[in-house]
This record gives structure tokens, sequence and C-alpha cells, in this order.
């Protein structure tokens, strides 16, 4: 018997997944593939806020997320045996110019109203962990943010839910029984089509590298589109390249190289590390640039839980939750512009 049937091995159909069977329910999740083989799949792993100024359901949304990550990994890593590489480190932000210090400001005294003292933003000279060029002479500490292993989370994910009695079927298709939660990524979401046939989302190819570099327990760095991102097994993850046209989804070229390039010039001390391996990944980007959550308008039973684009870990433990609300009690705990209708 099942009580729901997740499609997608990723981050989003895993968070689903983990938060029904802990209340209970009977889940079956199907993996065409394997677990974690597209953008889930990735070494980045950089879990941070959006900019603490005006404030929205969307913005509060990523930091409840965020906040319950560390009990939420933590649970997952006894459950599981395995580390996810989860730890809230941090993040530093390079200033470029006046002008970036007094937008900064002005951020610390939204983190201060918005965040409710739960975490801070604040400008300081320096920070200790990697040592980074700053034009302005400043940079932005915030003790929000935090870093994972997106491979070691989704290994502990699917560990976690055989252990709680779930069944994974990876390289499979089979009937799909109870409540169907739709976690199909981008290419599920590029098969979705809105009103006047117009699409709901699109794929977003993302290009990152992974080095052998051991900053320690650092703050991850990040400027701009560029991150830096310092793993628990003594590895440094940069990304993220973000294009929206592209033939190869998984194929690297001479961007990833400029993106080298550019994080050896912010951070000097990485010169000369060696290049363990070079990824690329598609990631899911509704047109609502918001998760794309809730139920399948015209398939009674049928649920979306998808669009996870930059945030998908990051907010993974509360869609977990509110689609459980949804698919296992019937309650809509979904905010504004995270529905699904949103982006039809």
């Amino acid at each position: 018997m099942t009580d729901v049937t997740v499609l997608g091995g990723g981050i989003f159909g895993l968070a689903v997944a983990w938060a029904c069977t802990r209340r209970d329910a009977r889940v079956r999740l199907i993996e065409a593939r394997r677990i974690g083989a597209g953008a889930s799949g990735g070494v980045t792993g950089a879990l941070f806020p959006h900019v603490p100024e005006n404030w929205n359901l969307k913005k509060q949304f990523q930091l409840d997320s965020l906040l319950m990550a560390q009990d939420w990994w933590a649970e997952i890593a006894r459950a599981s045996g395995r580390d996810p590489g989860y730890a809230r480190v941090g993040r530093v932000q390079p200033l470029a110019d006046a002008e970036a210090v007094v937008r900064a400001r002005e951020h610390a005294a939204g983190a201060a109203e918005n965040w409710r003292g739960a975490a801070s933003w604040e400008l300081r000279e320096s920070v200790p962990g990697l040592r980074v060029e700053s034009p302005a002479g400043a940079v932005v500490h915030d003790t929000l943010s935090a870093r994972l292993h997106p491979r070691r989370a989704c290994t502990a994910l699917a560990l976690a839910l055989r252990e709680a009695g779930a069944v994974l079927c990876e390289e499979g298709t089979g009937s799909l029984r109870g409540a169907v939660v739709w976690a199909t990524g981008w290419e599920g979401l590029a098969a979705l089509h809105g009103k006047g046939g117009r699409p709901v989302g699109v794929g977003v190819k993302g290009q990152a590298m992974l080095l052998a570099h051991d900053a320690g327990p650092a703050p991850l760095v990040h400027a701009g589109d560029l991150y830096l991102v310092p793993q628990a097994d003594g590895t440094l993850a940069l990304g993220g390249t973000s294009e929206r046209e592209f033939t190869a989804p998984t194929g690297t070229d001479a961007r990833l190289d400029d993106l080298h390039t550019r994080a050896v010039a912010l951070c000097p001390e990485i010169f000369g590390a060696q290049v363990i391996e070079r990824w690329a990944g598609v990631r899911p980007r509704a047109r609502s640039r918001a998760p794309m959550l809730g139920p399948w308008p015209g398939r009674p039973g049928h649920y979306i839980a998808n669009g996870g684009f930059k945030i998908g870990f990051a907010v993974a433990p509360m869609v977990g939750e509110v689609m459980a609300d949804l698919v296992l009690e019937g309650r809509d705990t979904i905010p504004p512009g995270f529905r699904v209708e949103d982006s039809l």
C-alpha cells in the first residue's frame, strides 16, 4: 500500500518524501535515473538568505526554512548515519565601493528588524576564514547563511527515508498510487504549460568546480554571481554561472574557466589549488521565480513541487512541511507567490 508517490529524487522530492514519512505516511519515491541525478547532485551547496529589505512572504518563508535547517539536517544525519555536510558557517560579501557600503548599512537595519535577533548582518573590516579582496575595504558578514554538500545531503536523505520505511525506486517507473507529488526538476517544468500555452518555467544551466583547498569551517564567500563554499571534507566549491541558453546540459566550458579566474582574483590563496572536478547541471526556474507548489490544476490527487532554482536546498525543509500539510491533511499553508497558479 502507498499513501503518497513522489516522482523525482532531487532535493524537493526527497524533502517532501521525508516530511510525509515522518507523519507516518507510506511513501514511495520514484526516480527515473538516480538520487540527485540533476541539479541537486552538484557541488556548491550555498544556503543563504535574500537581502533583508522590502520584506515579503517569500523572504519570510526562506528565513523560516534556514532557521529550521540545523535541527532538520541533524535529524537526517542521525537517521541515516551519514553526514550531509551541513554547518551554519555564515557568509562574507566583499563590497565594491562606498555606495555598496551605504547599502550594506541599510540592509543591516533591515536584518535587525526582520530577522528579530535570530541572526546578524554586520559591516566589518574582515572576518576569519578565506582572505578576500574587498575594494571598499569592508565586508558584510551574516550569521544566517550555511553550507552543505549537495550529493552527501541527498544520499543522507535517501538513506534516512529507507531506514524510516519508505520505498525508493531508482532507474525505475511504476504505478502512481495514492497522492502523487511531481518533483521532476527542469525537465518536468519544461513540460508544463500555462495560459495560452506559455511555458511555466525554464531550465537554467549552472557550472561549478571543486578544488582541493581546505579552508576549515570558514564562512562561505558571495560576490555577485560567484560563490566560494568551503566544504567539511577539505574541498572548496566554486559556483555559479546562470545560462538560459545551452546545448550541453552537463557539459562545462570556458564560462567555468572564467569563474575560476575570478575566484582566484577575489581570493588569491586558492591560486594553484588542484581542480578535483568540473560539474554542470540544469536548475528549474519557475516563471514566478519562486518555488512552484500546490495542487496540479485539473488533475485531482496530483501535486507539483518544483522550481527550486538557486534556493532549493535553502527552502527544502519548509517545502517538505507545507506539501505534507496539503497532501496528507488538506491544509493549504503555501504562501502567496509560491502557488502553482502564480506561474500559469
